[in-house]
């Protein structure tokens, strides 16, 4: 590729959909290519006409450090259109170091997208359990998702126990109705474990996980190294952290 851009290749040479050198180095996770060339001036915020950037390629392949490359040469956080949305596509792949880093340089992670919803509902109807504890951590509202659908919503169609449990454990509402006037528990198929675990929550919230929540949502966004960063015994931060 040097030897290339110095026998005078244009770095911003496109293809008929608008598709870059570095939309292509991004896709690929290739770190190196990507240095090489923005440092050579490729324009870091291309759109194709598929409205990715090479930001949201690099959120495809799951490449941090292509991520920490284009911010530093200017990349823009805020997609030009909601059709390829970054963080809605790191969660929903899965990728979650891409989400706590979107989500440590500013990025909205409540960004409600019409045919997506926020990033924590695409997580949880993708399953992607760790992107969605990592949102939540990071202070994602919990009950907000698609329309009238929320997460727990998403995560009791899938009959996920894993993602329900830790949804409930972070406040989320086990009685709201979707657009069909549906609990979330009305969504799990008879005889499923998850059943059984929503009769269990049915309850009234114990005062310690109150507690918890109120402080969390103190914090907003960024709870997690928030938290992390007051002088409390170690105990106390491990219970308000989850871990």
């Amino acid at each position: 590729m040097k030897k290339l851009i110095k026998q005078g290749s244009d770095v911003n040479l496109v293809t008929a959909d608008q598709v870059s050198p570095l939309h292509e180095a991004c896709l690929g996770g290739h770190a190196a290519c990507t240095s090489v060339l923005l440092k050579h001036g490729a324009q870091v915020n291309g759109v194709t006409v598929d409205w990715h950037t090479p930001l949201f390629n690099a959120c495809v392949s799951g490449s941090v450090a292509c991520l920490n490359l284009l911010l530093q040469h200017g990349a823009s956080l805020h997609p030009p259109c909601d059709l390829a949305s970054p963080i809605h596509e790191a969660a929903k792949r899965g990728h979650v170091q891409c989400v706590e880093f979107l989500a440590s340089q500013g990025v909205n992670i409540d960004h409600n997208i019409k045919h997506l919803g926020t990033p924590l509902y695409v997580a949880c109807e993708n399953q992607q359990v760790n992107c969605a504890k990592k949102l939540l951590e990071s202070g994602a509202n919990v009950n907000s998702g698609k329309g009238l659908d929320s997460p727990l919503h998403a995560a009791a169609r899938n009959c996920s126990a894993e993602l329900v449990t830790l949804l409930i454990d972070f406040g989320a509402d086990i009685w709201v109705k979707n657009a069909e006037s549906k609990r979330p528990m009305e969504l799990v198929p008879p005889g499923s474990p998850v059943g059984q675990l929503f009769l269990q929550k049915e309850g009234p919230l114990s005062l310690m996980q109150l507690c918890r929540l109120c402080i969390r949502r103190s914090f907003g966004h960024k709870q997690h190294q928030k938290i992390t960063g007051l002088l409390l015994p170690d105990e106390l931060k491990h219970f308000l952290l989850h871990v």
